[in-house]
């Protein structure tokens, strides 16, 4: 083999030796294209840039390595553009199993230099030694090299410090082209716009407060804990000023119709017309066939020991904010309503089971006031 790439494509082949000893410890070194864990000078294996979805800060000394994954079960990642064994076809990469996440522990610190500049000049012996949190070095080369977060793209819009419900915590939005970020203090996300399945206004019946309900598949990750669904939540009376980061002559060829240059508005109506510019997703709100005695749009209920909101949109049911539960018309088989009458008459709440089709299960929304 080497002798025939030799001759026909002036090729010189090497022998490369690869670390067989199974050891979990090495050291990671950051290549061209590629992330390689070296075990005593020989690589174990290598990670290509192009498989890495996200990464995040898990500990004071651990980074969590998060791949792509698939549009659908059928399907083996990225439509073969991204390289790896996902881009060779599904007989190489469609195994059953998937590798969706890696953890580094990285211990210790490392050494940065850092030029001093006096003048306006650089000194020639103006290095000094910064040391810096070793897992953190690696996570901000890793974001660098991978092409993850603001490197990514232009910002079109940013949204600072949201509260959301699910996952609990306070994010900064950044949107870009395709994808858009969420950034906390512990966790980074980054979501494409094409794993947004639903898109939901839904006004709390409170007078207070907005929801914005976004459904993902496959869902968000955090650890073992999955989010099929992020909840936001906004004070109605809150308003914000927004001037899109892009050009006319983008807005007027591609976003035509679909974005203004300036937003003055509630921040929830905002959030939601720059989401709805940016993905061609439909914003669902609550039916207008339906209205609580208190004339809402949405019921006070509980989900065993959850409490929260039922709202009746014009082709489903969603609960929020916790678990986020959303049931289409077409997936019920029965709904039974449960202490309504007879001996138990005088109570002020009852209860609806809904039972899906398929034996998928069922739902039990409880104390619902009467």
């Amino acid at each position: 083999m080497a002798r025939s790439f030799k001759n026909y494509y002036s090729i010189n082949v090497e022998s490369k030796e690869h670390a067989l000893r199974g050891w979990n410890w090495g050291k990671a070194e950051f290549g061209k294209a590629e992330l390689s864990f070296n075990v005593q000078s020989r690589p174990a294996f290598e990670v290509p840039y192009s498989e890495i979805s996200n990464t995040n800060l898990a500990g004071k000394n651990e980074v969590a390595v998060e791949f792509s994954l698939p549009a659908n079960g059928e399907d083996t990642g990225t439509n073969g553009h991204l390289g790896g064994a996902r881009g060779r076809g599904k007989k190489a990469g469609g195994a059953v199993d998937q590798l969706v996440e890696m953890r580094f522990y990285i211990p210790g610190t490392a050494a940065t230099k850092k030029e001093k500049k006096e003048g306006g000049e650089d000194a020639e012996d103006g290095e000094e030694v910064e040391e810096t949190n070793a897992a953190q070095l690696f996570y901000d080369t890793l974001m660098e090299k991978a092409e993850i977060g603001e490197v990514a793209g232009d910002t079109y819009s940013t949204f600072l410090d949201i509260l959301h419900l699910t996952p609990r915590g306070r994010f900064d939005i950044d949107m870009y082209e395709n994808s858009f970020r969420l950034r906390g203090k512990t966790y980074d996300y980054k979501i494409q716009y094409e794993s947004i399945k639903k898109f939901l206004l839904l006004p709390k019946p409170d007078d207070l407060h907005t929801l914005i309900t976004i459904g993902l598949d496959p869902p968000l990750r955090q650890g073992q804990t999955r989010y099929p669904f992020l909840v936001m939540q906004f004070k109605r009376d809150e308003e914000i000023t927004l001037e899109l980061n892009m050009t006319d002559e983008l807005l007027e060829e591609k976003y035509k119709g679909k974005l203004q240059t300036r937003y003055e508005a509630p921040v929830a109506q905002v959030i939601a017309s720059v989401f709805r510019g940016l993905t061609g997703k439909k914003v669902i709100t609550p039916s207008k066939e339906f209205s609580s005695h208190h004339q809402q749009s949405g019921v006070k209920c509980s989900i065993k020991a959850n409490e929260g909101h039922l709202f009746c949109l014009d082709k489903s049911f969603m609960f929020v904010p916790k678990p986020a539960t959303y049931v289409s018309f077409d997936r019920i088989q029965l709904i039974t309503l449960s202490r309504v009458g007879g001996a138990v008459s005088a109570s002020r709440t009852f209860d609806i089971t809904i039972t899906l089709k398929n034996g998928e299960g069922e739902h039990q929304f409880s104390n619902i006031n009467r």
